[in-house]
């Protein structure tokens, strides 16, 4: 499976993945997944968001366990961020066929739509549609770089966008949610442990710093002269990263903007994109407000004037508390008797298992990082260690959905 879904979306130079929703890449991804479900004899659904499901058992019947994550990507990002969890449901399930395990609920594997943001600027479309956290509207009102919006790109890639939004009919089915996932961090790394379980993921944000000076000559213009937007745009990076760090928190300027984007010109606007995370609510509270006033500061020393916007926002996701001591339980007596541990970890970063837990009982298992490094090509994970977290979602899937 993974050599038949590496080459999908990988570019020939960077190496790196360009699997954007609704494009070529994302539709061969799509494909490469139902030709999956179709070769197990599994009963494939596509439904109104544009989220893939595989079935084992009668989708109708409720209290479902349900495993997978997503297989779309960030602008050249690592092959392990999403496809992993998708794979590992796959292989998981093949291992409990080869177990002759019995299955006494339901049994679906997805592969959630659209979950990095990458082309529209919001994560977790798919799911957060699904889950109610993003009305029609809103969704229609997405728009990529090029100025195609959400329902055209789904249009040209095949699909009727008319039926998208809240699907509590399809969530109702669901009795548990379990999504594995590569570690985008190193703390199973340097704990040792190739498998670990998620406690909660951080509250996170993304915000739009919008510096509006005054186009003008740059061979020209004298120094005093200038509303140049992007010195204060400069220093609030730098403060972004020294306010993180005073707070516990993370804070990064990955994204800019510039009019009208000329070597020769001064801009005229220098637009921003802050991501902020931080392990509570108070923290991310203090750096972005600490953030804001340093923006506003600089920008006013230099005659420039600011806008900030709040363009998505996530709290704190505690996950299920009883899911998680379940998880525990079934990977402690599997680890016990191998002189193994299972730790329990936070995570910075966003999944759709976040948003759907609003919604149903939902879990995250992750498979070490030997690195740390992800949304990059250089994302890796040990083959021995993949098939680790394998036998690791096998158990949690056996114990959740077996005799």
């Amino acid at each position: 499976m993974w050599r038949d879904l590496a080459p999908i979306g990988r570019h020939p130079e960077t190496h790196g993945y360009r699997r954007h929703a609704w494009t070529a890449a994302d539709t061969d991804c799509r494909e490469w997944f139902k030709a999956q479900a179709e070769s197990r004899g599994l009963t494939y659904e596509l439904d109104r968001n544009g989220n893939q499901w595989a079935w084992l058992g009668d989708p109708e019947a409720g209290n479902a366990v349900v495993t997978g994550s997503h297989l779309d990507s960030v602008p050249d990002g690592g092959a392990f961020d999403g496809p992993l969890g998708v794979v590992s449901s796959f292989a998981a399930l093949d291992e409990l066929r080869n177990r002759g395990a019995e299955f006494t609920k339901p049994l679906a594997i997805t592969n959630f739509g659209d979950e990095e943001g990458a082309r529209f600027g919001l994560a977790c479309v798919g799911s957060r549609l699904t889950g109610g956290h993003l009305t029609r509207e809103q969704a229609y009102a997405l728009t990529d770089a090029d100025g195609i919006t959400l329902p055209h790109a789904m249009e040209r890639a095949g699909y009727d966008p008319e039926s998208i939004g809240p699907d509590p009919e399809r969530l109702s089915r669901i009795g548990a949610f379990i999504e594995l996932h590569v570690e985008q961090g190193r703390a199973l790394d340097l704990s040792g442990d190739a498998v670990g379980i998620a406690s909660a993921i951080w509250p996170h944000g993304r915000w739009r710093f919008d510096f509006r000076g005054e186009a003008n000559h740059a061979g020209t213009t004298r120094l005093a002269d200038r509303r140049d937007p992007m010195l204060p745009y400069a220093e609030t990076v730098l403060a972004a990263r020294e306010e993180a760090r005073l707070a516990g928190a993370v804070a990064t300027f990955g994204k800019i903007a510039v009019e009208p984007n000329g070597v020769n010109a001064i801009p005229s606007l220098v637009r921003g994109w802050l991501d902020s995370r931080a392990a509570d609510q108070d923290a991310l509270d203090r750096t972005v407000t600490a953030i804001e006033k340093a923006a506003r500061e600089y920008a006013d020393a230099h005659g420039i004037d600011v806008e900030l916007t709040r363009e998505s926002f996530t709290p704190v996701v505690d996950f299920d508390h009883a899911l998680r001591d379940e998880l525990a339980r079934i990977l402690g007596t599997k680890a016990a008797s191998a002189d193994l541990t299972v730790p329990v970890l936070g995570t910075g970063a966003g999944h759709d298992a976040g948003i759907l837990a609003s919604s149903v009982p939902t879990a995250m298992l992750f498979v070490r990082n030997p690195t740390g490094v992800s949304h990059s090509p250089a994302e890796s994970a040990a083959e021995d260690d993949c098939l680790a977290g394998v036998h690791a979602l096998a158990d949690v899937l056996e114990g959740l959905a077996c005799k």
